[in-house]
């Protein structure tokens, strides 16, 4: 069965298109930049031939143009791997928030009017991807659609620790809770680590850092407690969201006479790293400033570097201490600048970085010394094949329910 993955970003789509249940990658494509009338950038890449393209300069005003170029590329006889577009049985989104659903859903009526009432808390994202999701109804009206929602994995952590302390009624009526979300990368994260226990009781920090940024407690494969809340503004600080900020602030800053559409701008597109360094929105800029003498450039690191130990501090009691600690995302696989500065804070912890395995660290690898008590690790991320594994299943339950009913 030929499994599709699609990821929408709040400027980019990406794509897998997998077989199943083999778990055989065979296409994969990105395209950047969706909005642009002239300088969109695509990347495809065919595994089965070992070929690919990359072309610049495109003209990708809305996200179904995208989608349009990645199914017309499927098809062609020296790129694609398709003879027909319905070989695809089914497609799988990274959905982020829908009101009242949780888990893996197919994508009906009611599933999107769910994502639209929550299209203020997260409109970066929910946005494109109803957009994208009624491109793919139309264009597959026959092809089963299932969402993936971010908050799934979260389910499992306790409610104690989902409430904010506000009027109760405002949970029941409105569903305000802290969600958690990654839930795509944190359960990637600790199906790998299962794998490697087999079967042994852990207690994992998983650490994903990179444009958007969460760090998650999991004990024994399941998800405890997670850094985001109701929206995906708070946690940790983002490329260029906020993060955790007194609520306060708001009405502060209206009565100075702030509007706030302004104050929104602010801090979910001028706030977090961006916003503290001056700099740029990329890790990568901000650290090569920071070594070059940028004192706020510098001093942004420290803040990004003393959240993240706010959370893995409060986790490790929660969790009743650390068996692994992983790095992942962008900015988690890469920057060996920010887990040396993290795990040389946690040494009372018990956790041991070997300067040389952090500084030489390409894709998957452990990175703690012979004595460290807690294992920690790169685990590059990998969201759509948890998706294309939820999908599918999914995929085949309804399968089984029809064969049931028509019998």
């Amino acid at each position: 069965m030929k499994v599709l993955v699609c990821n929408v970003g709040s400027t980019s789509l990406k794509f897998k298109l997998f077989s199943m249940p083999e778990e055989c990658l065979l296409v994969e494509a990105k395209v950047d930049r969706v909005g642009s009338k002239e300088s969109a950038t695509y990347e495809y890449r065919n595994h089965v031939k070992n070929s690919g393209m990359t072309k610049n300069g495109k003209s990708v005003p809305k996200y179904s143009d995208g989608i349009n170029m990645f199914l017309t590329t499927l098809l062609d006889p020296s790129l694609g791997v398709l003879e027909a577009i319905d070989e695809i049985a089914v497609i799988g989104f990274k959905t982020v928030l829908a009101k009242n659903y949780n888990g893996v859903h197919e994508l009906d009526d009611d599933v999107l009017h769910a994502m639209e009432e929550y299209l203020f808390v997260a409109p970066a994202h929910n946005g494109p991807y109803i957009e994208a999701i009624k491109m793919f109804r139309s264009l597959l009206p026959e092809t089963l659609l299932v969402g993936v929602f971010e908050t799934g994995f979260h389910a499992t952590i306790p409610l104690e620790r989902r409430l904010y302390s506000i009027p109760y009624e405002w949970y029941e009526k409105y569903g305000i809770q802290r969600m958690g979300y990654h839930g795509a990368s944190h359960s990637y994260i600790a199906r790998t680590i299962e794998k490697e226990e087999k079967g042994s009781y852990f207690r994992l920090i998983s650490c994903h850092l990179g444009g958007s940024c969460s760090i998650c407690a999991i004990l024994d494969g399941e998800s405890v407690d997670n850094s985001f809340g109701f929206s995906l503004q708070t946690g940790i600080p983002h490329a260029s969201r906020s993060g955790d900020m007194d609520s306060y602030i708001v009405p502060f800053l209206l009565d100075q006479g702030l509007g706030l559409d302004e104050i929104i701008q602010g801090i979910s597109k001028g706030g977090g790293m961006l916003g503290l360094s001056g700099v740029d929105r990329d890790m990568r800029e901000i650290v090569a400033s920071a070594e070059k003498g940028n004192k706020r450039a510098a001093l942004a690191i420290d803040v990004f570097v003393c959240s993240i130990l706010r959370y893995i501090g409060s986790y490790y009691v929660e969790l009743g201490g650390l068996d692994h600690l992983v790095f992942t995302g962008g900015i988690g696989e890469n920057s060996a600048h920010i887990r040396e500065k993290v795990c040389n804070k946690l040494k009372h912890l018990g956790v041991s970085l070997d300067p040389g395995l952090n500084a030489s660290a390409q894709g998957k690898a452990i990175l703690s010394t012979p004595e460290s008590r807690v294992k920690i690790q790169i685990i590059p991320a990998n969201e759509e094949i948890d998706i294309a594994r939820k999908t599918y299943a999914l995929s085949m339950n309804a399968t089984a329910s029809a064969k049931k009913e028509s019998c």
